[in-house]
């Protein structure tokens, strides 16, 4: 197989021991159903312009520049060249400049991630870091220009290679109060939280991703299957959210059907052993009488 196309080429350097890295896209849209833009009336594609807010005239390519709104619809208008100049210096570098707990950061401040692995010549150095790492049980914050801009990167043992997470600067995360603060302050009851408390139990796994599907993809491509086809597409009925008069009798109706499945397994699980104990023990008797006869 093919190897995939590197996004960025430079080196991870850690004290005095540098090592060259390639880093790849770690996730990719590309397989998601993809919609143009038609006409309506004639079934063609449109294609977007820019136009001119005031004259409604067309702006092509070659008359288009950035531009900063200042106050009043007033603009500072920024050259090509000028943005160019403004973009850091890179080294091609990784920079680490502290090993942390593996926990600290919180996810909020996670933005892409990217797979790092060792180029020619950097096999070494590169297990190094990686061992290392997953011998102390920490990750690494390192800082470099990727795709123009500098960037803070959190790298971490992935398998036999690294994983780089670029990370949100603090003032691109919003603050939780934005989106907590109108939150009225309720008083849970003892056996409400009681029954919320026995149903996450019964409910304890692990994350396997290969076990949940994108429904909304599926819901599409369905949905284009029978438009193609001319058949009708059945919606699907939105949940009804639990009213606060109703929330104590569906923890109750929910324990309840958690607590029958976990004894229906239990049970099945035990019939199973007893016929596998029967099984043996006939097998068993057989053998011995096949041995006396013989």
């Amino acid at each position: 197989m093919a190897l995939p196309r590197a996004n960025w080429k430079g080196h991870i350097r850690f004290g005095e021991v540098t090592c060259p890295v390639a880093l790849f896209t770690a996730t990719s849209s590309s397989e998601r159903i993809s919609f143009n833009i038609l006409n309506r009336k004639t079934g063609n594609r449109v294609r977007r312009e820019f136009v001119d807010s005031e004259s409604g005239d067309v702006v092509e390519h070659d008359a288009q520049v950035k531009g900063y709104e200042t106050s009043n619809g007033r603009y500072v208008v920024l050259e090509p060249d000028e943005i160019a100049s403004a973009v850091p210096d890179s080294d091609k570098t990784l920079a680490i400049t502290a090993f942390i707990p593996c926990d600290e950061i919180d996810d909020v401040y996670f933005d892409k991630p990217y797979y790092l692995a060792p180029q020619e010549t950097g096999e070494d150095a590169f297990a190094l870091l990686r061992d290392g790492m997953k011998e102390a049980q920490v990750a690494a914050v390192a800082s470099t220009v990727l795709f123009r801009r500098l960037r803070t990167v959190l790298i971490r043992p992935h398998g036999d290679g690294l994983i780089g997470t670029t990370l949100n600067f603090d003032y691109e995360v919003r603050p939780a109060d934005v989106a907590f603060d109108d939150m009225a302050n309720i008083k849970i009851d003892k056996e409400m939280l009681d029954l919320a408390s026995h149903i996450i139990g019964t409910k304890k796994g692990a994350y396997d991703p290969s076990k949940f599907d994108d429904r909304y993809e599926e819901a599409l491509a369905e949905l284009v299957k029978a438009k193609v086809e001319g058949k009708p597409f059945k919606k699907i009925a939105a949940p009804k959210a639990s009213k606060p008069s109703d929330l104590l009798q569906a923890l109750r109706d929910s324990a309840g059907a958690a607590q029958k499945k976990s004894t229906n397994r239990k049970s099945a699980n035990s019939n199973t052993t007893r016929k596998t104990a029967a099984n043996s023990g006939k097998s068993k008797s057989a053998g011995s009488s096949r041995r006396k006869a013989g």
